[in-house]
Parts: C-alpha cells; sequence; structure tokens
C-alpha cells in the first residue's frame, strides 16, 4: 500500500469511526453531531410553488448520526447539508436560499441537478448521426448547463426512499424530445441518498428512445467553513488528475490534454486554491480563475477518489468519489454580492467552490473525448459520492 493509500484509510477511519485529539463528539442537543445516536429519517414539507400552480416539495433527510440534507424537487436542488465540524457542531456548508422565489427569479444553479448537457456545448451545436443540431446559446455563443429551460428550472416527480443505512429521494424527470432543441425522449431518474457514513451519494439514470448527448451533474457551490462564511481561497484541494482540458476564450475546450504539471492547475498534491489563482496564466485569465475540467486518473472505467478538500478551521473534509471521467473545478469567480443567501448571508466573489462530475464539456464535437452519447437500448448510470468527516489536530 503506497504512503497516500495509508494516510486516506487513516483519515477515513477516523471520521467515520469517532472525534479524537481536540475533536468532541457531540452531545444530545438538536445541532450537534451524534454518532449512531439519531432515529434515522425521510419528511416532505411544501415548499411553495411555481408560477404555473406546481407545488414543490422539500425532502429532509437525517442520518444515524443527525447529519441532514434538504432537497427539493425544483431543479433538485440541494438547499442544505448539514455536516459536523471539528467540535462536533453541525453547519450548513453548501449556498443557497431559504425561499422558492429566489431559485425562481433566477440563480447561478446553486445545488441543481444539470441537464440534458451539464457545461458547455460550442455555439450550442452538434452534429449526430448526420443530423445537425441547434441548441440555445445562453452563454455567450455557447449553450451551458442544458440552456434556457434546463433540468434545475423544471418541477421533478419524487419519493422518499428507506434503507437499511441510508434514507433519501428519489427524482423522476421526461424530457420531451425536442426540449431545449435535444434529440429523443430521455427519462431521467436521480436518486439522493444520505448514509450513515455521512455521504452523500447521488445516482443518475437515464434512458432515450433517439441517440442524444447527455451529460447529467450537480451543481453545489460548497464552503467547508460553513455557508456565506467568507472566501474558500485558503480550502486545500486535491484532484486525482494529471491532466486538464486547456479552454478557449469563451472556455470551450480545444481538444487537448494538457499535463498540469508545472502549471497553476496542479493539484496532485494538496494546495491551497488562492495560492496561484491570481498567476499570470492564460487559462486563469480565460475562465477569471478556476473554471476548467480536470481529466481524472480513474478514467471513468471505476468509483474511485476524484478529489479531496480540506478547510483548516472547521476540521472539515470533503472526498468526492465518482464514475465519471472528468470532474469540473470552479473557484466561484462568478459571485459578485448580488445574491443574499440562506440567513441573509451575502455570497461575494469566491465564497464557494463547485465540484461538478462529468463528462467533458463540449464532447459532442470531440471525437477524442469520452463520448457522451446515449442510445435507445442502453442505459446510462453514473454514481457520484460526497463523503464528510473531521480532520483533528
Amino acid at each position: 500500500m503506497k504512503n497516500w493509500q495509508k494516510s486516506v484509510l487513516w483519515l477515513t477511519v477516523i471520521g467515520s469511526v469517532v472525534f479524537v485529539g481536540s475533536c468532541t463528539v457531540g452531545g444530545s442537543e438538536a445541532g450537534v453531531y451524534r454518532k449512531g445516536k439519531v432515529k434515522m429519517s425521510v419528511s416532505k414539507e411544501v415548499f411553495g410553488k411555481t408560477a404555473e400552480g406546481e407545488e414543490v416539495d422539500v425532502y429532509r433527510l437525517v442520518n444515524a448520526n443527525g447529519v441532514q440534507a434538504r432537497i427539493m424537487t425544483y431543479g433538485g436542488v440541494l438547499l442544505s447539508l448539514e455536516v459536523p465540524d471539528n467540535k462536533g457542531r453541525l453547519g450548513d456548508v453548501v449556498l443557497g436560499h431559504d425561499r422558492l422565489e429566489k431559485y425562481l427569479a433566477g440563480d447561478p444553479y446553486f445545488g441543481a441537478i444539470v441537464g440534458r448537457y451539464g457545461n458547455r456545448i460550442g455555439k450550442g451545436k452538434f452534429t449526430l448521426d448526420g443530423v445537425a443540431y441547434q441548441l440555445a446559446t445562453n452563454n455567450g455563443e455557447n449553450h451551458l448547463h442544458g440552456g434556457l429551460k434546463g433540468f434545475d428550472k423544471v418541477v421533478w416527480g419524487a419519493r422518499a426512499v428507506r434503507e437499511a443505512d441510508a434514507v433519501g429521494v428519489r427524482l423522476n424527470y421526461m424530457s420531451v424530445d425536442g426540449e431545449e432543441g435535444y434529440p429523443g425522449n430521455l427519462s431521467c431518474v436521480v436518486t439522493y441518498r444520505l448514509t450513515n457514513e455521512d455521504e452523500l451519494k447521488i445516482d443518475y439514470e437515464a434512458t432515450t428512445d433517439k441517440a442524444t448527448p447527455v451529460n447529467l451533474t450537480h451543481h453545489s457551490y460548497f464552503n467547508l467553513a460553513g455557508q456565506g462564511w467568507g472566501e474558500i481561497l485558503n480550502h486545500e484541494l486535491m484532484l486525482m488528475a494529471d491532466k486538464f482540458t486547456p479552454v478557449d476564450k469563451g472556455l470551450i475546450p480545444t481538444g487537448e490534454l494538457r499535463s498540469v504539471k508545472g502549471t497553476p492547475m496542479d493539484f496532485t498534491r494538496p494546495t491551497k486554491i488562492g495560492s496561484r489563482i491570481t498567476a499570470e496564466d492564460e487559462q486563469l485569465k480565460f475562465g477569471g480563475g478556476y473554471d476548467h475540467n480536470f481529466v481524472l486518473n480513474s478514467g471513468g472505467r471505476k468509483l474511485a477518489l476524484a478529489a479531496r478538500v480540506y478547510e483548516a478551521l472547521s476540521g472539515r473534509v470533503m472526498e468526492v468519489y465518482t464514475t465519471e471521467p472528468g470532474i469540473q473545478f470552479y473557484s466561484g469567480n462568478f459571485l459578485d454580492g448580488t445574491d443574499v443567501g440562506k440567513g441573509g448571508k451575502v455570497y461575494n466573489y469566491r465564497n464557494g467552490f463547485c465540484l461538478e462530475t462529468q463528462h467533458f464539456p463540449d464532447s459532442p464535437n470531440k471525437a477524442e473525448f469520452p463520448s457522451a452519447i446515449v442510445r435507445p437500448g442502453k442505459k446510462l448510470e453514473s454514481e457520484t459520492i460526497y463523503k464528510f468527516y473531521v480532520k483533528c489536530k
């Protein structure tokens, strides 16, 4: 076993078994981590209605430790995620809003399920099986996150999930042929599960009656110090990626797979997000910071560790596992203080980061990239896990 693998194993054991060192096990009151002492539950409440009168519900998931997640049927949004810090206190680590109206008015995809195609497609165009398709261009001349009304802006069907070691919610949505310009009737199922190992698991499934590009992902903005607690530049990030896909000025990949070695894109060792973000680098200038797809060493061939993030003040660690071949690291470059979030917290520049597991951007136009085309008779199946634990001093 390699040294880094031993380190991962040691940290995981600490996180999943007990708080040690300067960490303390929580007490019995609400808002405190209580390992194995809470009754698991999933409950539903009405959150509001859309302008069309569709009812929007919120499912609250609570695991055996008191960790909580709230998922909304509008956009499949993860509204909140409360995980422990190094004092055993639960805190919300995802950005978002308290009221449905804020989501309906438009926001930067806080916590949403993104589709039919997450990330960008150059000029909103692609050709599939000899047929040219034109999608909406909602990001300059390019198509972004499914278009004008992507999966983040629809009401999903839902039902509760109860299992021996997890609670969750199973969401479903039928994207009809021609929606946002995409071919085929696409049946989608996304299942969130909150496990007793303090993991938020997201499983994606999709089937179609006509060949179509599909790239489903989750778009939470994380701040492990707590939502609304300021910049994320001191978070330490490690990515299991020796290469990334460089982009042009429109943030469309050039098709190259470039080594991260010797560049500000090198997160193969734990590195503070802000340590090189202002470097004189063409790629950072194009993105206004980090807004790039990283090529995972696992190649998407199996569920594997893709990223690890550590925030020293809270002691929180988040690991990301996925079956996808890529992960988009976004450093909150377009947050500008206009979004007032939960509890009246203002989300300023770089107050959150995203780690979106995915197929590569513009894959329908890049034959050299892993294919994102789903065909009739072939089910898309993908899994991503966000695992949380505490690193004690």
